[in-house]
Order: C-alpha cells, then sequence, then structure tokens
C-alpha cells in the first residue's frame, strides 16, 4: 500500500471513528444525558451560527434562531433515527428557521460583494459589473460600497428558497444532495432552484454594466 493509500485508509478510519463517537453522544442524550447533548452543542454552535448569520444576515436573528435550533434539537431528538448525518439533521432544522423568517421580512447583508464558497473559491459577483476594475484602490471604496449595496439588492430579489439554496452551495461549500435532504426535495431540485437564483443573480447584475 502506498503512502497516499495509507493516509486515504488513515483519514476514513478517522472519519469512522468520529461518527462513532458521535453516534455514542446521539444516543445518551437520547437516554436523558444532557451532559452528552451540551457537548453536541459544542461541536456544531459555531457552524449553526454562522449559518443563520448568512442566510438571515442579521446578528440578532441569527443569536434568535441558533437558540431555537438547539432548543428545537433538544426537542425532538428521540426522533432522530440515524437516517442521515446529525450534521445534516442540525443544518435542517436551521434552514427551515432561516426560511421562515426570510419569508416574513426581507434580510440584508452589508459588503455582499464577494462571496467565498468553502473551498476558497470566489465568485466575484463584482466581475459582471465592474469590467475588470481593481477595488483595492481605497479611493474606489465609495464606489464599492455602492456596487456591493446593488448587488445586495439582487440578492433580495430572490425567493428565500433561491437564496438559501444559493448561500448553502456558496457560503457553506454544501452539495446539491445535501441541500436537498435539508429542504425535503431531491437533488435535481435544488440544483434547479440554484440554476434559477444564478440566472436570476446575472440577469439583475447585467443591468448595472
Amino acid at each position: 500500500m502506498g503512502r497516499t493509500e495509507r493516509e486515504s485508509a488513515k483519514q476514513a478510519q478517522e472519519r469512522a471513528e468520529v461518527r462513532a463517537q458521535e453516534a455514542e453522544l446521539i444516543r445518551a442524550a437520547q437516554s436523558g444525558d444532557r451532559s452528552a447533548f451540551d457537548a453536541l452543542v459544542r461541536q456544531y454552535e459555531h457552524q449553526v451560527l454562522r449559518l443563520a448569520l448568512h442566510l438571515t444576515g442579521s446578528e440578532h436573528e441569527a443569536e434568535d434562531i441558533y437558540q431555537d435550533a438547539f432548543l428545537k434539537a433538544y426537542r425532538y431528538l428521540g426522533n432522530f433515527r440515524f437516517e442521515c448525518s446529525f450534521y445534516t439533521w442540525i443544518y435542517r432544522i436551521v434552514t427551515n428557521l432561516c426560511l421562515d423568517q426570510m419569508r416574513r421580512r426581507k434580510t440584508r447583508r452589508e459588503d455582499a460583494a464577494v462571496i467565498v464558497d468553502h473551498s476558497g473559491e470566489e465568485i466575484d459577483l463584482l466581475a459582471s459589473v465592474s469590467d475588470g476594475r481593481s477595488f483595492s484602490n481605497p479611493a474606489k471604496e465609495l464606489e464599492r460600497k455602492a456596487l456591493g449595496e446593488k448587488i445586495q439588492a439582487a440578492l433580495e430579489k430572490l425567493t428565500p428558497r433561491e437564496r438559501t439554496v444559493f448561500e448553502l452551495k456558496h457560503y457553506e461549500g454544501l452539495r446539491l444532495r445535501v441541500i436537498g435532504e435539508m429542504l425535503h426535495t431531491t437533488e435535481e431540485t435544488a440544483k434547479n432552484t440554484l440554476f434559477r437564483a444564478t440566472k436570476k443573480l446575472r440577469a439583475q447584475l447585467a443591468e448595472l454594466r
């Protein structure tokens, strides 16, 4: 077995051990062990808060959703059947809470000029309207801010579901299959929703040229 294969095998083993440890925590929490549930909260609290902030664009709302999500998870943990990962399950709760909130009001986020997805690849929305200009010059910060506000306005014209799929894909770096599971739909439907969202954004940004 070569070095690469040994490293891959080791990583696979480590992932399996982590999943086994998490399963033990879930079962303990389901049996009423509050410390086990607290351990699950500590494991995912940063991801949950980050996701809620990305989707709502509001620190206050994100904190409320963070609290609601873990309260709901604690209340319904007995229904968890290990058919998906706890990660997918808690993200589904957060996403649904955010969707409800987004349907009640339009969300805003400051400076959405550049989106960086989980893999580190930049999706530079400004490229659609800036003709390749650089905004590294401080003198152009006001112009950059104005463009950022227009881009934010374009994002807000998406439906809550379109924006959610777009942000789960590009901010969280989630696979479309996982996004589909979170939204109780199929991977193909999630893919089509992402396509519509991207098409709408491009159309909106084309008007800013």
